[in-house]
């Protein structure tokens, strides 16, 4: 998903085994890569806050907390006056 030309969440589906979300979190990151099935996001993205969660086909997922991640993620990429609006 894209604002303004930027990514801010990318979606995925694994057929069978799964989904995973990937944000950017800046001010959340320590704690997402806490736990066991968030990963720093591949080819580099790692590096500047991105962070890949990964879900198997019928395990329980979050919602609130995705929901908020994908807030934080809009509101690290969006420009400032979008951003402002949430």
């Amino acid at each position: 998903m894209k604002v303004r030309r930027k990514i801010f969440v990318f979606l995925g589906r694994d057929g069978d085994a799964g989904c995973h979300v990937t944000v950017k979190l800046p001010r959340s990151a320590p704690f997402a890569l806490d736990m066991p099935n968030c990963a720093p996001t591949g080819y580099g993205l790692g590096r500047a806050g991105w962070i890949t969660a990964t879900f198997c086909a019928g395990e329980d997922m979050p919602l609130d907390l995705l929901r908020a991640w994908i807030r934080e993620s809009y509101q690290a990429v969006a420009p400032k006056t979008l951003a402002a609006r949430l």
